[in-house]
């Protein structure tokens, strides 16, 4: 059967059981008229018939409510009730083979228990939230009903039974009238309630079972044996309809509210009708049946019982009519509400918080589950290039493309600002992966903005729920993933495995301790010399950051750098390696002299050129040790250049104060010839990739990028600098080439401040003498 299928087969099923308990009904009536006796007692059969397809029906909505748990528990307790009154049914047809008159009190005790089943179902159809002085009311409002029912089924009870009517059956129905008043009044206020979640119209129907039990503790407390016997066996078929057509009425709105429809107000049934005809029915029954033995006073009190009772109803009624107007206005602005709440504004897509619900109700189902979180890479770079308006474009058509990508069961949403995410209805891992590569393949397609055809990429992270996850859990996982995708080359997919998690933990533990070794004085500055090729002298130095911990040993930078600039920790750490190498280079000077080095290098990340004040801090840094910008050179990475217009105005402040710029680790990136046209640089260093394996030759790609360099910076009249020397060959190869300065472990290692300053008036022995040609 396919899943289309499966529904209309089940509404085939509840509609099989209310017409069980409709034929229930009519065959009880037909059997009473045509043979009295017999229809009795075939009468309590067809009656536990109707109550059983009520069961039935209860059990099946309390099943399809799935993950709302008060309309699950709600109709789970009436299936409880339900079966008391098929207690009280069967104790019922005892009552008729023993010939006992009235309501024994092993009758009632089960009708009473049903009532109040059905009273304490209502905790879980909540009213709203209520203040202490609306609790008040509903007890005053309740305790008013019973007291007045108790007065008027006590003067019904003393002076109206028949006589000869044994006092314990007077007692016991007038108990199952309060009960039933009760009741009326808790189904009323639950079916007017805006905010009640079980079906308006569903409560209505179920009033009928209470409105019966008034009517046959009227009928039997008249005498009249013939109505006596017509409402003791046609009642609980009757109070079997009611609970039946309820409960499929309540199904009807759970079907429909899981359709396309969903929101829609759901239509009239046709079963609605019924509760009128069954007050209109009980109480002419009453009337009809009462008239006949009674005196007038007597029969004034029955008809008033009756006009009271369809007050009661008419005033629920005539509410719930004025409330409906209110109540599908409340629902459509809280739907709306909710719509605002759970949707991104610029896409359309679903938010942060709607995504977090939708996968939190797939776990909660114990569905199968993935996330992948997309993010864009160099977005910033794009928003800055084309612009805000251009960007929110882009990001509309991103989007787009992602809603167009889902897959059935799929669900696209934007987490905030260039951070995407797809929820998967899949456990698999390799399905998990196929959809990266998709929804990859969809974000790296040509896009146009602002006049201008881009070309994007996306780094995604892929999580893949385990039991027991929750929604955040699942979400991070997938963060953690998409960071790992970033740093292993960005426009790729990383698939989370716990082992991150630990790596996660372990580089939060280690940033806390950084903080703390900052502030500690853990920290160090070695000083790698920069070498003149051609005089063996030494120009400058590079800084560079150790870390000495106290119970780790030495940490290596690979190790705390990447961890200080995921955390931000870079800044501070940024901002004390400036300072301690100025100082430095400061009390080289006035202890040197001359011979000291004429510049001091120092390197800044990304991050801190972000800072609106590291002009000024730069500037107030020189000023402090008494230097000029000059003695500063700060060397920057490619990828710092492209970071967008903030970073080019921060570089273009420092160079116009006079502060040389080294670009580091040059010929790395996607664009380095056509940075120095915007970028203001003085310095190149030549990657160490390109040296390393220089000196024999044997790769000409290495050897011709070299040589363009060199040829490139005579041109544009920088200064160049070869990184990672490691031997003689390699050293006379570059000064062939035409490169001045170097620096490397064949020259000198990272050096203490002390050795490296005795180094300055000790040439380099590999030099050699003469011009560089």
């Amino acid at each position: 059967m396919s899943g289309a299928d499966k529904p209309q087969a089940r509404d085939r099923a509840a509609l099989t059981a209310v017409l069980v308990a409709l034929f229930s009904v009519v065959s009880t009536a037909t059997l009473f008229f045509v043979t009295e006796r017999g229809g009795h007692l075939s009468g309590f059969g067809t009656g536990a018939l109707a109550l059983i397809a009520g069961v039935f029906l209860c059990r099946r909505v309390s099943r399809r409510a799935g993950s709302d748990t008060p309309v699950r528990e709600f109709w789970r307790l009436w299936s409880i009730a339900v079966g008391f009154l098929l207690w009280s049914s069967a104790s019922s047809l005892v009552c008729e083979l023993r010939g006992d008159p009235g309501m024994p009190i092993y009758e009632a005790i089960p009708t009473v228990c049903c009532l109040a089943a059905a009273m304490l179902t209502f905790r879980h159809a909540p009213l709203g939230r209520r203040t202490g002085s609306d609790w008040s009311r509903v007890l005053l409002d309740g305790a008013a009903v019973a007291v007045a029912g108790a007065l008027f089924f006590g003067y019904v009870v003393v002076d109206l039974a028949p006589a000869g009517t044994p006092l314990t059956d007077r007692w016991t129905s007038g108990i199952v009238g309060v009960v039933c008043l009760l009741a009326l009044v808790v189904f009323g206020k639950a079916a007017v309630s805006p905010a009640g979640r079980v079906d308006p119209s569903a409560l209505a129907l179920l009033a009928g079972a209470p409105l019966i039990g008034l009517g046959a503790v009227g009928i039997l407390l008249s005498g009249d044996e013939t109505g006596t016997r017509l409402l003791a066996i046609l009642g609980y078929p009757l109070g079997g309809l009611s609970i039946s057509l309820a409960a499929y009425r309540q199904s009807l709105v759970l079907t429909r509210k899981g359709d396309a429809r969903a929101g829609a107000r759901p239509r009239w049934s046709v079963a609605d009708p019924v509760v009128f005809l069954a007050v209109a029915g009980t109480a002419a029954l009453v009337i009809t049946v009462s008239a006949r033995d009674l005196d007038v006073r007597g029969r004034a009190v029955i008809v008033g019982a009756v006009l009271i009772a369809a007050i009661v109803v008419t005033r629920q009624l005539v509410g719930l009519r004025e409330n409906r107007e209110a109540l599908r206005t409340v629902r459509r602005q809280q739907a709306e509400l909710e719509h605002l709440a759970l949707s991104d504004s610029l896409t359309g897509l679903r938010n942060r918080t709607g995504f977090s619900v939708a996968l939190a109700a797939r776990l909660d189902e114990g569905l199968p589950a993935g996330a992948l979180l997309i993010d864009i890479d160099d977005f910033k770079m794009v928003n800055d290039t084309i612009g805000p308006s251009a960007a929110d474009q882009l990001l509309r058509q991103i989007a787009q493309r992602l809603l167009e990508t889902c897959a059935d069961g799929e669900i696209a949403a934007r987490l905030g600002g260039d951070e995407f995410a797809v929820l998967l209805p899949t456990g698999d891992p390799a399905s998990a992966e196929a959809a990266a590569t998709r929804f990859q393949r969809a974000v790296g397609s040509p896009v146009t903005s602002a006049g201008q055809q881009l070309l994007l990429h996306a780094s995604v992270g892929i999580a893949v729920a385990d039991d027991d996850e929750t929604a955040d859990e699942v979400l991070r996982n997938a963060d953690i993933a998409m960071y790992a995708a970033k740093e292993a080359g960005k426009a790729s997919w990383v698939r989370f495995e716990p082992q991150m998690r630990q790596d996660m933990t372990t580089h939060a533990r280690l940033a806390g301790e950084l903080h703390d070794g900052i502030a500690a004085g853990q920290l160090r500055l070695l000083y790698q010399p920069v070498f003149d090729l051609v005089t063996g002298t030494m120009s400058g130095a590079e800084a560079l950051v150790r870390w000495q911990h106290p119970e780790r040993g030495f940490v290596s930078p690979g190790d705390f750098i990447p961890v200080a600039e995921r955390s931000g920790l870079i800044v501070p750490l940024g901002a004390w390696v400036l300072r301690e190498a100025c100082s430095q280079l400061a009390r080289w000077r006035a202890a040197h002299g001359d011979d000291a080095i004429e510049a001091i290098n120092v390197n800044v990340a990304v991050r801190q050129l972000r800072e609106a004040d590291f002009v000024d801090f730069v500037a107030a840094t020189l000023s402090e040790h008494g230097l000029t910008p000059a003695d500063v050179i700060l060397e920057v990475t490619e990828s710092s250049v492209v970071d967008g217009w903030q970073v080019r105005d921060t570089l273009q402040a420092l160079h116009d104060m006079g502060i040389r710029l080294a670009l580091d680790d040059f010929g790395t990136g996607q664009s380095s010839l056509s940075l120095l046209r915007a970028f203001p640089v003085d310095v190149l260093k030549l990657d160490k990739s390109f040296v390393d394996g220089i000196a024999d030759g044997a790769d000409r790609g290495r050897l011709a990028v070299a040589a363009a360099v060199a040829q490139l910076t005579e041109h544009l009249q920088l200064k160049a600098v070869a990184e990672g020397i490691e031997s003689q060959e390699q050293m006379d190869r570059l000064r062939q080439m035409g490169y001045r300065y170097g620096q490397g472990f064949f020259m000198a290692r990272p050096l203490p401040a002390d050795e490296c300053a005795a180094m300055f008036v000790r040439p380099f022995a590999g030099a050699s003498p003469g011009r560089a040609g």
